[in-house]
């Protein structure tokens, strides 16, 4: 089963766990090449690569004293087609609905007395 979108949203929200599924997107990595680029501890990371697991968006492999990280491209299908849905609503021009929401809301003026 599937994890929650909410739980792979919450994985995605954070800018080092995304850099770290581009990083996977090349090959497996060993834990230690995940962390290298980063400045934060091995155990930081660790936690990052937990809640990636959680998500069911990486899975951990032992492979004799090494641990590999795999990236697993199939549990964002379920968050792609959700998003996907939005991309069929036409695009809001913005500055279009301002300048209509400044007619539609404008004060009433009033009106001037009919020359008598």
């Amino acid at each position: 089963m599937a994890p929650p979108l909410d739980i792979v949203f919450a994985a995605l929200a954070d800018p080092t766990r995304r850099a770290i599924l581009t990083m996977l997107l090349e090959d497996d990595m060993a834990v230690t090449d995940v962390a290298a680029p980063f400045e934060m501890s091995l155990a930081a990371i660790s936690k990052h690569l937990t809640a990636l697991a959680g998500a069911g968006l990486i899975t951990r492999e032992k492979r004799g004293r090494i641990t590999w990280c795999k990236l697993e491209p199939e549990a964002l299908r379920e968050a792609s087609v959700w998003m996907a849905g939005f991309g069929m609503m036409e695009a809001l021009d913005l500055d279009a609905f301002e300048r209509f929401l400044e007619i539609e809301l404008a004060p009433e003026s009033p009106t001037p007395d009919p020359p008598s």
